[in-house]
Parts: C-alpha cells; sequence; structure tokens
C-alpha cells in the first residue's frame, strides 16, 4: 500500500539557504543534537514559534536513550518473531544473551558517568 499523499498546505517545497559563520553553526547544531531534532526542524519551530522539546539531554546521555530505544526496538522484534514461531528457543536465548550484555554495558555507562559528575 502507497503512502498516501500529503496535502498542498503541509508539502515542504520552499527551500532558504541561510548564512551563518562557524561559530553560529555550532550553537545551532548543539541546541539541536541535545533537544534530540534535526538542525532545519529546530531552525524551523524556532522561527514559526512552536514549541522545542522542554528536556535538554546531554549529548552522552542521548546516546544512551538512542541505544535503549534500539533495544526495546529489538525486543519488539523478537517478541513478535518468538509469538510468530519464526525463532527456536535457542536462537531467541542467544539473542536475549546478547541484549542483556547491551543493557549491563549501558548500565556501567551510566554509573560511570554518574561517578565522574560528584
Amino acid at each position: 500500500m502507497a503512502r498516501p499523499k500529503k496535502d498542498i498546505q503541509s508539502l515542504k517545497a520552499i527551500r532558504v539557504n541561510v548564512r551563518m559563520t562557524v561559530n553560529e553553526f555550532l550553537v545551532v547544531s548543539d541546541s539541536a543534537n541535545c533537544l534530540g531534532i534535526g538542525i532545519p526542524d529546530y531552525i524551523r519551530r524556532k522561527v514559526t514559534g512552536r514549541p522545542l522539546p522542554r528536556t535538554r539531554v546531554m549529548p552522552e546521555n542521548r546516546k544512551l536513550f538512542i541505544e535503549l530505544s534500539r533495544i526495546g526496538n529489538n525486543i519488539n522484534q523478537l517478541t513478535k518473531k518468538a509469538h510468530l514461531g519464526m525463532h527456536t528457543p535457542k536462537i531467541l536465548q542467544r539473542e536475549l544473551l546478547e541484549l542483556k550484555e547491551t543493557i549491563n554495558l549501558l548500565k556501567s555507562n551510566i554509573v560511570n558517568h554518574d561517578s565522574r559528575s560528584d
């Protein structure tokens, strides 16, 4: 099934080029990264007055959140495959152990980061 066509008002058909200094770009890029959105979306929201995400996320934590989201996605995929009978118990167990190792690594990173902050 094809994606439904967007109405003319929601198409992003106009491009605006903006020149900025390296320092200005770094500020915009860092702000967008901390909020977890792309640079064009950040600029679009700032210019139009639409609200930005409320929580500023440190870049180190942003990487952890992304990794946790990936783990959640993997768990959902494994669960779906298990319900459909696509995985044998041994394969499922091996993949779950890999996820457990990744979670333990993330926990270790969080603990190490917190101990450096003190």
